[in-house]
């Protein structure tokens, strides 16, 4: 909340600091080492918005989920008791993307999607979360925005700095 609330300060400052007379222009140059402190500033706060923003979707669904490390939280909805998922093997998927308000962005619908496990050209927190499964498994996965569409959404049904759901079954390996 206090990054917040100097971020804004901040930005207020800077926007007062330019408006000044019209025939007596400010300059309000920023050094180098300030752009990159707000910025990274700017980017925590962002990060802990998108945190709380998880945890209480969590908490509102009732949900036991872990979390990875990087951040990935997942969860078991249907076990699974074939092999585990391998980096470089290819993955057939059933797949559904929704945002944290409900809406729901993608689905495989009757198509499976094979996946390269860390190597496709895909959210790095799904090749993560696809590691935790078995085939035959069903898990969901929470994954922050800089572990799938980051800054800039995807161009289409993810808006910009969105954490998604994904619920994934994995099918086959191969």
């Amino acid at each position: 909340m206090r990054t917040r609330i100097f971020s804004l300060l901040v930005l207020a400052l800077l926007v007062l600091g330019s408006c000044g007379s019209p025939d007596k222009p400010k300059k309000t140059d920023l050094t180098k080492d300030q752009v990159n402190a707000l910025s990274v500033q700017m980017n925590t706060w962002d990060a802990d918005r998108q945190q709380d923003e998880i945890d209480q979707y969590i908490t509102h669904h009732g949900w036991d989920m872990k979390e990875t490390e990087s951040g990935v939280f997942y969860m078991s909805m249907k076990e699974g008791s074939g092999d585990s998922a391998l980096t470089g093997q290819t993955a057939s998927v059933a797949y559904e993307i929704y945002l944290l308000d409900g809406t729901k962005c993608y689905t495989s619908g009757d198509t499976p999607k094979d996946i390269v496990i860390g190597e496709d050209y895909i959210e790095s927190g799904l090749h993560e979360g696809l590691l935790h499964m078995h085939v035959g498994e069903q898990m969901r996965f929470i994954l922050p925005s800089h572990l799938a569409h980051g800054l800039t959404g995807d161009q289409d049904k993810i808006p910009p700095r969105s954490s998604v759901v994904y619920e994934v079954k994995l099918l086959g390996l191969h």
